[in-house]
């Protein structure tokens, strides 16, 4: 790693940028022939993929409670856990052999981080994980549809991070309609890491409608009676 780029990495992970290097090199590694990564990506794991994911730390409360649909090669779970060990952190992942990566990540780095195997859109999945502060979310799906798995899965009041590329703000426009009727409010576009990234993280936020539940829990009853 180049020295700049090491300086960058320390300042984003501080004292737990020895777990970086440790994840950065099981991906070198493992990655390509697991399945996890592009031979492309390998020279650009750092940049692109590890600090990319790390600097979204930024926009997550203390101590919250977060759910990484559709986890992968751990991206951006694993370096959120690193970088932000006060989250309590759920990687969710539908792959076996995804998963099966992931546990063996979480064990080498020691990371107090629960892997669980299923999609956002299961009933079981909601009910285990329904109510969290955060769901992040990275090249999962368009916001149409990642609002309709994911925003069920935050308590009211919450909000959804989709790391996206640079059609960010074209989604957004896009898929207003069907954020809202998903309960989604206020989506909008911001960056992260402008100061050590030669390209910043494009990120869109959506809020959970805190009247979007008492809607949902009032259509309930009415199907009870």
């Amino acid at each position: 790693m180049a020295v700049a780029l090491e300086d960058r990495a320390k300042r984003v992970f501080g004292d737990h940028y020895p777990k970086a290097v440790a994840f950065w090199n099981l991906l070198v590694e493992h990655g390509v022939e697991r399945g996890l990564i592009g031979p492309r990506e390998v020279d650009r794991l750092w940049e692109r993929h590890i600090l990319n994911s790390a600097v979204v730390a930024e926009l997550l409360p203390p101590g919250c409670r977060v759910v990484d649909v559709g986890s992968g090669a751990g991206l951006p779970g694993i370096p959120l856990a690193i970088a932000r060990p006060d989250l309590t952190l759920t990687l969710l992942e539908p792959m076996a052999r995804r998963v099966a990566w992931l546990t063996e990540v979480v064990d080498a780095l020691e990371l107090k981080t629960e892997v669980v195997r299923g999609r956002a859109e299961e009933a079981a999945v909601r009910e285990r994980l329904g109510g969290s502060d955060v769901v992040t979310a990275r090249a999962v799906a368009p916001l149409e549809r990642l609002t309709q798995w994911c925003l069920p899965l935050v308590r009211p009041g919450g909000r959804l991070v989709a790391l996206k590329g640079e059609s960010a703000a074209e989604e957004v426009d896009r898929d207003a309609e069907a954020v809202r009727r998903a309960g989604g409010i206020r989506p909008r576009v911001v960056t992260c890491g402008s100061d050590v990234l030669e390209l910043p993280t494009t990120v869109v936020l959506v809020e959970r409608d805190e009247q979007a539940s008492r809607r949902d829990g009032a259509r309930r009853k009415r199907k009870d009676r």
